[in-house]
């Protein structure tokens, strides 16, 4: 029958938290109510209440539209559906300076919990169920409206794993596996913590300043609405609307493995507010991401850092008998949307915010079945190269395994100023358009961050003081 779902939950449950590789669900969410959230359903349910919407230029830079460089207005769905049809209304709304034609705007990163505070009943319209999550709602999901050419700039996720329920319109996914990370040029500036970004703008890139992005292996999926996204831990991704008006939700489901990334995020942010707060700040010098409330002290951070240690070594050792942590799962469930800990107000205090769901011990990866990829679970396949930039693989609705490549280019690869670029291991610094030992070539603040709080790097100054710790 058409209600038969062509996983169960507990098979479901197994693919998500054993598969290494980016997949599309499909014909899993048919009978779910958040179907039917679309803009116009949304703006009728929310009515004056005002939101945050992030706006950009649709011109494409060689520099990422980072979150530091956007405009944001507050607006209704109302008004900002208004815009996007070229209302007459929006000319005197908040969106009167901003012309639709130049910009988009994304209403990104919305708690749904928060949004419809006073309309709990519809969080149970999001059904995690279906995927093995008992009891994960909508209270444990965020909610992402945009218009055409809303994008996220290139980054990696800290914790977790990631659900994405396409509702709206199409978003098309650039993925990059975790192995691509140096050739993606990490950086922390602008700080945020959870994630990690790309210096590369994916739509644009300057192969000049970026010569290694030429050995990424992308992904490219375009996700439909009635399609769920499986972004396994730490992939890098940039996602762009490609249609007027686009509506996703997701949830992060938590793993083993944030017990020691919470501790290297507490690091991370040590580190950064450390030596950004010690220098001159300059009007342009936009380090901390919008999401950051504020940079928060150095006695703040370190006892970040001494909950986010004890509170590793309380769950690995909780991890030796089935019983620890048990009583904390109510309050884990209530705190597993917070990827952005600041923003939703999570603190490592506790097991409960740092135990994964699924007890990965009792799964034997030699018992595992084959991943059973067909019309209702379709593979995210890696691009040629030469098509990678601008490329799109499209996995259509009735579940057939389609990819088709849309030729592109990589745009004008020149550089309209000089510009240190510094590699991602700590190499010589390579100047943009003049040799190393140009007089000119000078070392910044950044330049020291991009090496001293590189994920290799962090990863291995985690490891050593957890070390520390346990002697």
């Amino acid at each position: 029958g058409e209600d038969v779902k062509p996983f169960t939950p507990e098979r479901t449950k197994e693919i998500v938290m054993s598969l290494q590789q980016p997949a599309v669900f499909c014909n899993m969410v048919g009978d779910w109510p958040a179907m039917h959230w679309n803009v116009k359903y949304l703006s009728s349910v929310l009515g004056g209440k005002t939101i945050r919407f992030r706006l950009g230029l649709k011109t494409l830079d060689l520099v990422p539209q980072f979150e530091t460089r956007c405009s944001y207005v507050m607006a209704t769905l109302e008004e900002f559906l208004a815009w996007c049809c070229g209302q007459p209304s929006c000319l005197s709304g908040p969106f009167n300076r901003y012309e639709y034609s130049k910009y988009w705007a994304y209403a990104d990163y919305k708690y749904i919990a928060r949004i419809f505070e006073e309309k709990s009943e519809m969080f149970q319209d999001i059904r995690w169920s279906d995927f093995g999550f008992p009891g994960r709602s909508g209270k444990e999901s965020t909610l992402w409206i945009g218009s055409e050419g809303a994008n996220t700039p290139c980054h990696l996720d800290s914790y977790g794993c990631n659900l994405v329920l396409q509702v709206q319109g199409r978003k098309r996914w650039h993925l990059f596996p975790p192995g691509d990370t140096s050739f993606l040029y990490p950086t922390r500036i602008p700080y945020e913590e959870s994630s990690v970004f790309s210096k590369v703008n994916i739509a644009n890139p300057d192969l000049k300043r970026f010569p290694k992005f030429r050995n990424t292996t992308p992904h490219i999926v375009t996700l439909s609405p009635g399609q769920v996204l499986l972004l396994p831990r730490h992939w890098w991704h940039y996602v762009e609307s490609i249609d007027p008006l686009t509506v996703s939700i997701n949830s992060w489901i938590e793993l083993e493995a944030d017990h020691q990334a919470r501790v290297e995020e507490a690091i991370t942010r040590t580190l950064v507010c450390a030596i950004k707060s010690a220098e001159n700040p300059s009007d342009e010098d936009l380090w901390l991401n919008p999401t950051e409330v504020e940079a928060t002290s150095h006695e703040v951070n370190l006892q970040y850092l001494n909950q986010a240690v004890s509170a590793y070594f309380k769950c690995q050792k909780g991890s030796m008998s089935e019983q620890v942590c048990s009583s904390s799962r109510t309050q884990q469930r209530r705190s597993n949307s917070c990827k952005r800990k600041r923003e939703a107000g999570c603190e490592p205090e506790s097991c409960s915010l740092l135990t994964h769901e699924f007890d990965f011990s009792t799964f034997k990866a030699e018992k595992l079945q084959k991943i059973p990829f067909g019309p209702h679970l379709i593979q995210v396949l890696p691009q040629p190269q030469e098509t990678s930039s601008m490329g799109m693989v499209a996995v259509e609705s009735d579940g057939r395994d389609l990819h088709e490549n849309e030729r592109g280019h990589f745009g004008k690869l020149h550089c309209t100023r000089k510009q240190l670029v510094m590699s991602n291991d700590c190499d010589m610094p390579v100047h943009s358009d003049s040799s190393p030992n140009d007089s000119q070539t000078a070392l910044s603040t950044n330049d020291l961050l991009d090496c001293l709080v590189n994920p290799h790097v962090i990863s291995v100054v985690a490891q050593l003081l957890l070390e520390r710790m346990r002697v």
